[in-house]
């Protein structure tokens, strides 16, 4: 059934606000608790550097450990008791591979939702599988997705992802980032036409995608993308050596594009086992 009198958008409007990583307005109210099931990936991102045992950084792609879904279940029982409690409203799993490459991401899903009904789940995701997923999750009952999209050209891609896992085959070049870029288009129109809120990260990597920021900004919106958020690049993996965007640049970028999508300057690029207040 239709909305009517414009309830669409509030609603929309309301699951933006409530979720800490798609809003300023729920920036230090709303909790969130990352679940680390999903080590393993299906492309490479020169400048993704995953850990499985790291305890001293703090940066996607690193965890404590990773948890089968029985545990992850547990942590979330776990922190509601804690001193987080109520504020928990948000269960999310980033990784610390790609969530939609790993079984172990929808048993966790649905053991969370059939516990606690009540809870936002979210996922964060390459965009490569999500097209072929996108109805499993909105079956489960995810409302938000954010996808990583860095570059609309596959001659840009290919600077960025070494290679790309498709079908049994590892895709190098051009080849392998311009079936990512076409595989990450089409699952975020599919998953805002089915009515989940799309957030696109794009990571900005001065000399190579800095300059097309403003034609993702357009093409995501296009698609029904909801929130783009920029991040600086971690200068580590094969951008070792390039140094990351200053605050001043980032401010610069996100000025430019905010007249076309929302923008979220307080991300802090989160581990895969994060929890609490953002």
């Amino acid at each position: 059934m239709g909305c009517q009198g414009g309830s669409c958008d509030s609603k929309k409007n309301q699951s933006l606000e409530n979720h800490p990583c798609f809003s300023p307005q729920g920036h230090g109210k709303t909790g969130r608790i990352h679940l680390p099931v999903a080590p393993g990936c299906n492309i490479s991102c020169g400048y993704c550097v995953r850990k499985f045992d790291c305890a001293n950084e703090s940066r996607p792609g690193v965890t404590s450990r990773v948890i089968n879904p029985e545990q992850a279940l547990w942590r979330v029982e776990k922190a509601l008791s804690g001193p987080l409690g109520d504020a928990l409203a948000v269960v999310g799993i980033a990784g610390p591979g790609e969530p939609l490459a790993n079984p172990h991401t929808y048993e966790t899903l649905r053991l969370v939702k059939e516990k606690y009904p009540h809870m936002m789940l979210c996922v964060s995701s390459n965009g490569l599988l999500l097209s072929e997923k996108v109805e499993e999750l909105k079956e489960i009952g995810i409302s938000h997705i954010t996808v990583t999209l860095n570059s609309l050209r596959a001659e840009t891609g290919e600077q960025i992802y070494p290679y790309v896992f498709w079908q049994g085959k590892k895709l190098t070049g051009q080849e392998g980032a311009g079936l990512l870029i076409e595989k990450q288009l089409q699952g975020i129109e599919e998953a805002s036409k089915l009515g989940l809120l799309v957030k696109v990260n794009t990571v900005v990597i001065p000399g190579i995608n800095d300059g097309q920021i403003e034609e993702i900004a357009l093409k995501v919106k296009s698609l029904g993308a909801a929130v783009l958020n920029l991040m600086p690049l971690i200068n580590q993996g094969i951008f070792a050596d390039l140094e990351p965007p200053s605050v001043l640049e980032m401010t610069k970028h996100r000025h430019k594009v905010s007249a076309i999508l929302p923008q979220i300057a307080h991300c802090r690029q989160c581990r895969a086992d994060a929890i609490g207040l953002i």
